[in-house]
């Protein structure tokens, strides 16, 4: 198992604390393995495995952990007798019933350190979940982002190249690495992650009845990744191809693609006004190799898929993410982290005077300090104009900043 230190590190301060950890993100984004590297890291430390209570809802072994109520018969039991430090873990706790209630239950006992994982992002959103409000903290996890997939590649940056552009195409799920590099094989597999969570964790969960429409809609969302979009316009798509279809059933799909994580929502933030804005989104993929997996070799918009790497990036790094408004103008993300925040613009390539102009002269009309900078594929350009810095993409993606 490799280690994710990007959060190994956020978690640790955590870690025998009397609060209890909650690990959210994708299917298959690596959470189960996390659980599994905390449980050795206690283990190396002394902790006898009979401290250690493990429940992991994907698995057939506890399927007859179904309530509340089954889910505290089974760790009071297993812990009854047990001395000294105790440790419970449960993944995918939103496949329990009420889970809230037993959760609870055992951080005002003091049963155990609690840590538990959820795939949705409505997990902690339900009116339940204010038994828990001031007892928990949550940690987001996502796919590998690009300095993570050369780790578990065992590739060095001097690879970097050639590596991007796997990366590029096949995304960063942890999975695809116990594979062969192959089209066919990554592309399968993406395939039946993206079916098992649109089935399971949306579907399923909101028991929508128009597959087809969802689907629908998932295809757009890849297909202009990196584009100002609204639920109207969505609608005015399908509508044109003869289907029925409202804003209001567009939105509600929206929501529930956003809830599993399978794309990610980002508002617009007037930087002359001062405010979000409620219309005009974009939307990224949770994963940028999902846009092969649905669309195949049909996305043409290489700026639109590189904008969703970066957010990947910003997002992986802690930076709450918007996209600018300045006037009648745009800048692709405004990222802030407590009292740090940059802007930042993302290009393909500077092929010409008229390219630089666009990408420079949006952030030289931003009138404040915070750090400006423009990320594209180019391999050498000048190091900076009128104070906003210039980075090639790649390095900017293996580099700490």
């Amino acid at each position: 198992m490799i280690k994710r230190d990007i959060y190994l590190n956020r978690i640790t301060h955590y870690i025998d604390k009397p609060i209890i950890k909650v690990i959210t993100g994708i299917r298959r984004c690596g959470k189960s393995t996390f659980l599994k590297l905390l449980m050795s890291d206690l283990t190396d430390k002394g902790i006898g495995s009979d401290n250690i209570v493990y429940i992991n809802k994907d698995s057939l072994e506890f399927d007859s952990i179904r309530t509340y109520s089954d889910l505290h018969q089974y760790v009071s039991d297993k812990l009854k007798s047990v001395k000294g430090n105790r440790y419970l873990f449960i993944d995918e706790v939103q496949e329990i019933e009420l889970w809230e209630k037993a959760v609870s239950g055992f951080f005002t006992d003091r049963i155990a350190d609690i840590y538990i994982t959820g795939s949705n992002a409505d997990l902690l959103t339900s009116d339940l979940t204010s038994l828990l409000t001031g007892r928990y903290v949550e940690l987001r996890m996502n796919t590998l982002v690009f300095s993570e997939f050369l780790k578990f590649r065992d590739k060095s940056p001097e690879e970097k190249e050639y590596e991007f552009s796997l990366y590029m195409k096949y995304g960063g799920f942890p999975g695809i690495h116990s594979m062969f590099f192959d089209d066919e094989v990554i592309n399968q597999y993406l395939s039946a992650i993206y079916s098992t969570i649109l089935l399971k964790d949306v579907v399923s969960r909101n028991q929508v009845r128009d597959v087809a429409l969802l689907e629908r809609i998932a295809v757009y969302i890849a297909d202009n990744c990196g584009n100002i979009t609204t639920a109207k316009t969505i609608s005015n798509y399908i509508r044109s191809q003869k289907l029925t279809c409202s804003a209001d059933t567009v939105q509600n799909y929206l929501h529930w693609l956003t809830n599993a994580y399978m794309a990610h929502r980002v508002s617009r933030f007037d930087i002359k006004g001062k405010r979000q804005l409620e219309l005009y989104d974009k939307y990224f993929l949770g994963d940028v190799g999902f846009i092969n997996a649905i669309l195949g070799d049909k996305f043409q918009d290489i700026s639109g898929k590189l904008e969703n790497v970066v957010y990947l990036e910003l997002i992986t790094r802690g930076y709450k993410v918007h996209i600018g408004k300045l006037y009648d103008r745009e800048i692709d993300f405004i990222a802030a982290k407590g009292n740090k925040k940059m802007y930042v613009q993302v290009a393909y390539l500077l092929t010409n005077e008229t390219v630089i102009e666009r990408e420079f002269s949006v952030l030289e009309s931003v009138k404040d300090n915070h750090p400006k900078m423009v990320l594209s594929m180019d391999k050498h350009f000048g190091s900076e104009r009128n104070g906003i810095k210039w980075f090639n993409l790649v390095d900017f993606l293996i580099t700490s900043l």
